[in-house]
């Protein structure tokens, strides 16, 4: 599919559409999409993609009970304007606390500009050694485990793999050469969604983000995806987006439900 075709309805579609599952994870879905993560990724419930004939808090019910048998005690929802029912006002009603929102935003790869500056580069990651170097920003960004050294032969074999079949890329950022910044891509139905952006904290506002990103679009068109897909923080990264070219399709809102 051409960026041409790639309209507002293909757009929040792909959006919709978009979830994660971590090696090792479980998933549900019965009225929703329900993903058990692991212990290393701070484990918990994440919800989303609500597709029901139920009422709003019949289908609550159904994802705090598959969260308790899992033997969980967070779930966090992330709300979509396709969900149905909408799920919101529920969360809300039983109490449950609004803590992220995500621009979704988009833009035809061709017509976007990136200013890197001469310091900072991005590069695809092909080897252990940059496998370590990524695993070393995403630990303390994202308040995760580390890999061991099995861990991070495994995803070296998961990352070689989805490079050499198209799958997508993953990207390492460095500031005068010091591996700091990170950011992955996957290809799907034209589009390449960009996923993991990570800046060590003390390198931010440096320009090492803007790097990663240009790299991944770069590698992105050979693959053959037309238009760039993204859920970017509102106080982030979703700034640094729109000033070049991305546009802005809609939010999306995490709740976090706490069970007793």
């Amino acid at each position: 599919m051409s960026a041409a075709l790639h309209g507002t309805a293909d757009i929040l579609r792909a959006a919709a559409s978009w979830a994660w599952f971590p090696r090792d994870s479980d998933r549900a879905d019965d009225h929703l999409l329900l993903v058990r993560y692991p212990t290393r990724f701070g484990g918990g419930v994440r919800g989303s993609q609500v597709r029901s004939s139920s009422e709003a808090a019949t289908v609550l019910d159904h994802a705090v009970e598959r969260t308790r048998e899992w033997g969980e005690s967070r779930l966090t929802f992330w709300t979509n304007p396709s969900d149905g029912p909408d799920l919101e006002e529920e969360l809300r009603r039983r109490g449950a606390e609004h803590i992220d929102t995500v621009a979704v935003l988009a833009g035809a790869i061709d017509e976007l500009t990136v200013d890197v500056p001469p310091e900072a580069t991005g590069e695809v990651v092909r080897t252990l050694d940059q496998v370590r170097a990524v695993d070393a920003i995403n630990v303390p960004v994202w308040e995760q485990a580390p890999l061991d050294d099995e861990g991070l032969r495994v995803e070296l074999a998961e990352v070689t793999a989805r490079r050499e079949t198209g799958e997508g890329v993953r990207v390492l950022g460095r500031l005068d050469g010091q591996p700091v910044s990170t950011g992955g891509c996957t290809i799907v139905d034209g589009f390449t969604r960009l996923w993991g952006a990570a800046t060590l904290p003390e390198f931010r506002g440096r320009g090492v983000y803007r790097a990663v990103l240009a790299e991944r679009l770069r590698a992105s068109v050979g693959l053959g995806a037309t238009t760039a897909l993204v859920k970017g923080r509102v106080a982030t990264s979703a700034p640094i987006l729109t000033r070049v070219g991305f546009h802005h399709y809609g939010d999306e809102r995490a709740y976090r439900l706490d069970l007793a």
